[in-house]
């Protein structure tokens, strides 16, 4: 799991030093990759784009007095949360259900939003570099008259983003390794930049179906 642009959930009612650790499939449609061990304590980072102040009926993340499953760990429901003075939500704070461990809620009540998230205490910093499409034409060769092909690059083909936040089982992996960030996208470990222990730089190789963001651009 790794958070592209962090914002801290505060879990009220779970213990200030409590510590869980949750077993989580490496791989959830083949169970012969394994598991890895995932820590969870009472504050994580979880996607900005994950929460809204006011969310539209088919956003099924998390909201004001919203519940929401973090996954693998507990169900969580939105209390508060804190903006600055240009309005911007600093901090989420939520209660969580201990009955629900492991994500799930035996003949209880059903959420449909599934969350991802990182234990602030134990996540590491990452660079992340999204890469899009170099050029703003289909056919970067198709040039118009007094042009060339490099009048078509787009400026904005990469975002790198330097204050992500990734769990602690990316600490020793190789450079080159291919994973998934859950719910973000393909990536690989950089080989020249990416160094076990020391700096985390990961490249996207291939995007996700967004289904909110479906939602948005029919809407649009």
């Amino acid at each position: 799991m790794g958070i592209m642009d962090p914002v801290k959930l505060v879990i009220e009612n779970y213990p200030e030093d409590g510590e869980d650790v949750f077993e989580i499939a490496l791989n959830p449609e083949d169970e012969s990759y394994g598991t890895r061990k995932v820590p969870f304590s009472r504050e994580v980072w979880v996607e900005r784009n994950d929460f809204m102040e006011e969310p539209p009926k088919k956003f099924f993340r998390l909201g004001p007095d919203r519940e929401v499953r973090l996954r693998g760990a507990y169900y969580v429901k939105c209390t508060g949360y804190d903006k600055d003075t240009d309005g911007k939500v600093t901090e989420i704070r939520a209660t969580y259900d201990p009955e629900s461990r492991g994500g799930w809620l035996e003949g209880g009540r059903k959420v449909k939003g599934t969350l991802h998230w990182v234990s602030a205490k134990h996540g590491l910093d990452a660079e992340v570099r999204n890469y899009g499409s170099l050029f703003t034409k289909e056919n970067p060769n198709a040039v118009e008259e007094g042009k060339t092909f490099t009048d078509y690059v787009d400026p904005h083909s990469l975002e790198a983003l330097t204050g992500c936040k990734v769990e602690p089982a990316m600490a020793d992996m190789p450079a080159g390794t291919n994973l998934q960030f859950e719910r973000t996208g393909y990536y690989c470990a950089d080989l020249r930049d990416h160094h076990p222990g020391q700096a985390l730089v990961f490249n996207r190789t291939t995007t996700l179906r967004d289904t909110w963001a479906k939602i948005q651009k029919k809407a649009n």
